[in-house]
């Protein structure tokens, strides 16, 4: 892809009849970059840059639109296999431990949990993979989406990512996920206790032509699997969390509780604010005093040291 990419790079500019420096200068690169770019050496370019390609050669968007499959490339064979299979699959049974998938992340939350990526390089890198993320999400909106079946564990609900108000949008694209009738969510709630997957992430995609692959992933660490008996037990150990699930209804119920939850939290006074305020009252009814432990101590009387 980045050979085709510079090829259509190398085509435009020389249709425009620039030269290498004067495409450089108005993308404002050396031109030793923009001859890197062609010859697909070197760096990949960066969605910044294709975005600047894009303007000078006035190539209407195709080397934006042609980027994403360049940053693939940056990703491990499996990686950009599950990738691809991602994009022909009919349907996509999701399991997520941690995090919401990718496929319903809003905006703000994909731009959270990307933040804390060990591989993390630049503000730069961030941005384009936040843009990828939401690229993929594109699918959803097209007339062969897939059915996509997420079963979250209860804790991607509770554990904050971003501030208050990322949370709250977050949890919101859950609930609305009611009215888009290729999406099923539910909850596996905390007291189903133990199960297989409960150090990862779990994918199980269908083909076209009705095979299956799986994917499971770890906080740092993805493994593809094709092997038809794998396949069968990963299906198999899915469809088990599916059922010891909450129903469909009762999951968007749960989703909207810890959403009120959130929206009444964020305007709860702060812990050192309600312990003033308990102090002040205790002082004005009987003149007691808070101290360290939680203990109350007559106001007046110090204790014996």
């Amino acid at each position: 892809m980045a050979a085709l990419f510079g090829a259509r790079v190398r085509r435009l500019r020389t249709a425009a009849g620039l030269t290498q420096a004067e495409l450089g200068a108005r993308t404002h690169v050396v031109s030793t970059r923009i001859t890197q770019i062609e010859r697909a050496s070197g760096a990949r370019p960066t969605l910044e840059l294709a975005r600047a390609l894009d303007v000078a050669l006035g190539a209407d968007d195709l080397l934006v639109e042609l980027w994403p499959y360049v940053y693939r490339e940056a990703f491990p064979d499996w990686s950009r296999k599950f990738m691809e299979y991602s994009e022909r699959a009919v349907a996509v049974r999701e399991y997520a431990a941690h995090v919401v998938p990718g496929l319903l992340q809003t905006e703000p939350y994909a731009r959270a949990v990307l933040s804390v990526g060990r591989t993390l390089g630049s503000k730069e890198q961030l941005e384009e993979r936040v843009t990828a993320r939401m690229g993929r999400q594109g699918r959803l909106r097209t007339p062969d989406r897939p059915e996509l079946w997420v079963v979250l564990d209860e804790a991607v609900l509770r554990r904050p990512v971003g501030d208050p108000a990322v949370m709250r949008e977050q949890l919101g694209r859950l609930v609305k996920t009611r009215t888009e009738r290729h999406i099923t969510v539910q909850v596996l709630p905390f007291d189903q206790g133990a199960h297989d997957v409960m150090g990862g992430s779990l994918t199980v995609l269908t083909m076209p032509d009705g095979s299956e692959t799986a994917y499971t992933e770890g906080a740092h660490y993805g493994q593809l699997i094709e092997d038809p008996d794998e396949v069968r037990s990963f299906s198999l150990t899915y469809d088990r969390l599916r059922a010891a699930a909450l129903p469909p209804l009762m999951s968007l119920d749960m989703i909207r509780s810890v959403l009120e939850d959130n929206r009444h939290g964020s305007n709860l006074p702060s812990r050192t604010d309600r312990r003033r305020l308990a102090q002040e009252q205790l002082q004005q009814s009987g003149g007691w005093q808070l101290r360290g432990g939680g203990r109350r101590i007559p106001g007046g009387r110090r204790p014996r040291p």
